[in-house]
């Protein structure tokens, strides 16, 4: 991780700390929503690209997922520099990246879609897939997404920058936290693990931007 990526992120971790901010909160789990997603995987689900496209993440089934709550005036913005290093690195190997831009936590991603996709292009080359901004706290806003995941794990973002790790079978889920740094060599090697269980299709065209793909087409 570049120095001042490292330092900006532990200034914000310690800021978290001496505030009370938790990166971490608890999913209220139901007998209902442990019905509704008993029989389901994150490739069930529907959503929209960050240009409001559909899109299905079937498309992204047999891969490993890296789902992540992302802002743009965060003190943890510096991990897209992370994200997209690890995307290059891993993505013809089975994994796919995504950004899910949040404004739950102070208010940290109020811009438009253009606005998100300029900062992230301009700043720091992001070519993973990006998404429409959605919610993940509980309630009837929260993201489709956000509920399954925090179903499944019992665990939902704190913060921005929290990351779920989604197996090749949609359901083994691991969540790590907004300090986690995603080119940590600790992080990479359980990427590395969920990776090893994903079928590869060819030059990895799975987890590539559904923007891109649609503009050259």
């Amino acid at each position: 991780m570049p120095m001042t990526s490292r330092i900006i992120a532990t200034v914000a971790g310690l800021a978290l700390s001496a505030t009370g901010v938790a990166c971490t909160q608890s999913m209220p789990v139901t007998d209902e929503l442990k019905e509704k997603w008993s029989d389901k995987t994150l490739f069930d689900i529907d959503t929209k690209t960050l240009e409001g496209k559909p899109l299905k993440l079937s498309e992204w089934k047999g891969k490993a997922v890296l789902v992540v709550n992302v802002a743009s005036k965060c003190g943890f913005t510096g991990q897209y520099e992370g994200l997209e290093k690890l995307s290059d690195q891993w993505k013809d190997k089975g994994l796919v990246v995504v950004g899910i831009p949040c404004n739950d936590f102070g208010g940290q991603e109020p811009g438009s879609a253009s606005t998100i996709r300029q900062f992230c292009t301009s700043r720091f080359a992001v070519e993973f897939p990006m998404l429409e901004k959605q919610s993940t706290k509980p309630g009837k806003d929260q993201s489709p997404i956000f509920e399954y995941l925090g179903t499944r794990t019992g665990k939902l973002p704190g913060w921005n920058f929290c990351k779920y790790l989604v197996y090749p079978d949609g359901k083994t889920i691991e969540f790590y936290d907004s300090r986690t740094a995603p080119d940590g060599k600790a992080f990479e090697s359980k990427v590395k693990a969920a990776v090893a269980k994903a079928s590869v299709s060819p030059a990895g065209d799975a987890s590539k931007d559904p923007e891109k793909q649609a503009s050259s087409s």
